[in-house]
C-alpha cells in the first residue's frame, strides 16, 4: 500500500525564489494637471452671484428710466462690446508685445531697449481717461481711439515679461542648443521661447485684467461696453443700472482672469513642472 508524500511547507519550488528579487512598483497614475477644485469653485461662485443679481432684479422696483437703460437687448449689447473690446486689444497687444520683447532681447537690437521702455512706461503711466481724452482729440470718438488707449495701457506687462523671461533663460542651455547645430532661429523656437513661457503667460493674464477694467473708459470715447450702464447709472442716479454694470464687470474679470490661470497651466511646458 502506497503512502502520498506530502511536500512540506517552504521545501516547494517556490522557496528557492530570491526574495531579495526587487520588485516592479505599480505603474503611477498621472496626476492631473489641473485639479478639479480650480476648474469648479470660481465658476460656481460667478454663477451664484449671476443668479443672485437675477433674482434681486426680478423683485426690484425699476422706474421708467432704469427700465428704458435696461430694456431693449441694451444689456447684451454693453456685454458683448466691452468683450470685443477685450479679446481685440488683448490680441493687438499681443502682436506688438511679444515680437518686440523678442527683437529688443537680440542683441542688434538692444540699444533700442531703453527707448521701447520708456515709451511703454508712458502709455501706463499716463492715466487712462486722459490718455483717452487725447486720443478722442486727435482721432475723433468710436471704437479706433478706445482700442488705442486700450492697447496702450496694456503693453507694458507683456513686453516686460517677455523680455525677462527670455533673459532668465540659462545660458550653458543656448550654448548646448547652439553646440549641437541649433540655428538661432531654432534655439529661439525650441529652447528659449519655451522656457519663458511661464512669464509671457503671467504679463497676458495681468494684460488682459487691465484691458477689462480699462474698457469700462471706452463709453467716455464711444467706445461702447459696460461702461455705458454704470456712466448711465452714476449720472441719474440709478442704482439698479449702476450694480448691474458694475457686477458684470466684476463678473467678467475675474472669469476672463481663470480662463487665464487655466491656459496658464495648460501651456505650461512639462518639463518645467515640480516632480518631472
Amino acid at each position: 500500500m502506497s503512502t502520498a508524500l506530502r511536500t512540506p511547507p517552504g521545501s516547494g519550488p517556490e522557496a528557492f525564489e530570491d526574495d531579495d528579487e526587487p520588485r516592479t512598483p505599480p505603474p503611477r497614475r498621472p496626476a492631473r494637471r489641473i485639479p478639479w477644485q480650480k476648474l469648479t469653485f470660481l465658476p460656481v461662485v460667478l454663477i451664484a452671484v449671476l443668479l443672485a443679481t437675477w433674482l434681486w432684479f426680478r423683485q426690484a422696483d425699476l422706474d421708467a428710466i432704469s427700465e428704458n437703460a435696461l430694456s431693449g437687448g441694451q444689456v447684451s449689447k454693453a456685454l458683448w462690446q466691452h468683450i470685443e473690446l477685450t479679446v481685440i486689444s488683448t490680441f493687438f497687444v499681443l502682436v506688438i508685445a511679444v515680437p518686440l520683447g523678442i527683437l529688443l532681447t537680440r542683441r542688434a537690437f538692444r540699444r533700442a531697449t531703453p527707448v521701447a521702455m520708456a515709451l511703454a512706461n508712458t502709455g501706463q503711466a499716463t492715466p487712462a481717461i486722459g490718455l483717452l481724452a487725447l486720443l478722442v482729440i486727435w482721432l475723433g470718438t468710436g471704437r479706433r481711439a478706445a482700442l488705442i488707449g486700450i492697447i496702450a495701457y496694456a503693453v507694458l506687462p507683456v513686453l516686460s515679461n517677455t523680455m525677462a523671461g527670455l533673459r532668465a533663460n540659462d545660458p550653458t542651455l543656448l550654448e548646448a542648443a547652439r553646440g549641437i547645430g541649433m540655428s538661432p532661429l531654432g534655439v529661439l523656437t525650441r529652447v528659449e521661447l519655451p522656457l519663458a513661457v511661464p512669464l509671457i503667460l503671467a504679463g497676458v493674464r495681468t494684460a488682459l485684467v487691465l484691458n477689462v477694467g480699462t474698457a469700462t473708459l471706452a463709453t467716455f470715447g464711444g467706445g461702447g461696453g459696460l461702461g455705458v450702464l454704470i456712466t448711465t447709472g452714476i449720472t441719474n442716479q440709478r442704482m439698479p443700472v449702476l450694480v448691474l454694470g458694475s457686477i458684470l464687470t466684476v463678473v467678467l474679470a475675474l472669469l476672463v482672469d481663470w480662463l487665464a490661470s487655466l491656459a496658464e497651466l495648460v501651456l505650461r511646458p512639462r518639463g518645467l513642472e515640480a516632480g518631472t
